[in-house]
């Protein structure tokens, strides 16, 4: 098993040093800003409770291998429904994904399925709540809709432009 390793602690001393210094300056402010930070952190909690439960199940029961078999010349609606869904539960830097991707595209996954997995990955889960918070609810569906049905597009003319052969 990986030993788990925070890599934010040093950055997290650092920002708890500048409060504590700008604490003797203006202490109201201070104070201010950390119930403020508190309220925020409590209203989108449970969201990010809900969020990280998802995407623990998710990862917990789709094997990325059965993937490979539903993405082919075939595949129809489904293909683009599990890459873009696929795009949106992604995590880390997109580089990781390019080896996969190469390979997948030997045994013939789609060019346009690449383009949609990739574009939908400008959805990103934790942020949502956060997203939900500043601008309200009716935006973040709205904006999340357009993405997803964007990156759909965007895979239909790729695929259209590049198709495999």
């Amino acid at each position: 098993m990986k030993k788990f390793s925070f890599k934010g602690l040093p950055f997290f001393f650092l920002v708890l040093l500048v409060y504590i210094c700008l604490y003797f300056f203006y202490p109201s402010k201070i104070i201010l800003s950390l119930e403020k930070s508190y309220h925020l952190f409590i209203r989108v909690l449970p969201i990010f409770g809900i969020v990280i439960v998802a995407t623990a199940i998710i990862n917990l029961f789709v094997d990325p291998k059965k993937f490979s078999k539903h993405l082919g010349k075939e595949a129809g609606i489904k293909g683009w429904i599990i890459s873009m869904t696929a795009g949106v539960i992604s995590h880390g830097p997109m580089y990781a994904w390019y080896p996969m991707f190469s390979e997948l595209k030997r045994h013939g996954l789609k060019n346009g399925f690449i383009a949609t997995f990739f574009y939908a990955r400008a959805v990103k889960l934790p942020l949502l709540p956060l997203m939900a918070d500043y601008f309200g609810m009716g935006f973040t569906i709205i904006l999340t809709l357009y993405i997803l049905i964007a990156s759909l597009l965007q895979g239909i003319i790729i695929e259209k432009i590049c198709p495999i052969k």
